[in-house]
Order: structure tokens, then C-alpha cells, then sequence
């Protein structure tokens, strides 16, 4: 994965828009939390699959975390502290942002296939 270029990103962003889409979200904070703090909540959310035709997409922030914002037609998905994309050898879009040592936070992917298992 390469960090987020803002204009390059939106442009793959844009390049799906009004199209039927497959897309992953998933957010964690794993058993990192647990592991570290007993104390400490785990947390995430996990959405594979759901086929969704967006709008627009916008990714927005500056430095080194973004936001990535799909408007659909009744709502919004978006995925908060994205620091960077590709798209792999199967035209899919994937996103994602790490903590500081590296263990996945968040992760957007966006593709015109469904996803495998």
C-alpha cells in the first residue's frame, strides 16, 4: 500500500461512483486494547459484502489520516483515519490505517466483484 495522494485517490474513488459495489468496512482496535489494558474496551465493526451504488465519494484532511465518505442515496458510509490505498491485482480499491505499530485500525474496500470469504 502506498500513502493517500488525495487527488489520485478521489479520482479511483470517482471512477466507481454510480455503480453497483461490494464493499468491506471494518473497524478494530482487536484484542490490542484487552491485550495491553485490562480495563480497555475491544471494539470494531465488520461489513463485508454489502452492494451499494454510491453517489460521490470525497475524501477529505490533510497530514497524514483521512476521511473517505461514500453518499448514498439515504445515508453515509465512511471510514475515519485512512492513511493508505491501492488497488490490488483484482481492480479493487482497498484503503486502510494502521496504528503506530502497524496493526490495521480501519480498513474501506471497495470493489466491483463480492469479496471472498
Amino acid at each position: 500500500m502506498e500513502p493517500i495522494e488525495i487527488g489520485q485517490l478521489q479520482q479511483q474513488i470517482d471512477a466507481l461512483a454510480n455503480k453497483e459495489v461490494y464493499v468491506h468496512l471494518e473497524t478494530t482496535n482487536g484484542a490490542y486494547a484487552n491485550h495491553f489494558n485490562k480495563d480497555a474496551y475491544n471494539v470494531g465493526a465488520f461489513i463485508r459484502n454489502a452492494k451499494v451504488s454510491y453517489q460521490r465519494g470525497k475524501v477529505v484532511g490533510t497530514g497524514t489520516t483521512y476521511r473517505v465518505g461514500l453518499k448514498l442515496d439515504i445515508g453515509w458510509i465512511y471510514a475515519e483515519g485512512v492513511s493508505q490505498y491501492e488497488i490490488d491485482e483484482q481492480n479493487r480499491l482497498l484503503m486502510a490505517g494502521h496504528d503506530r505499530e502497524g496493526r490495521l485500525m480501519v480498513a474501506l474496500e471497495i470493489s466491483e466483484t463480492p469479496f471472498s470469504h
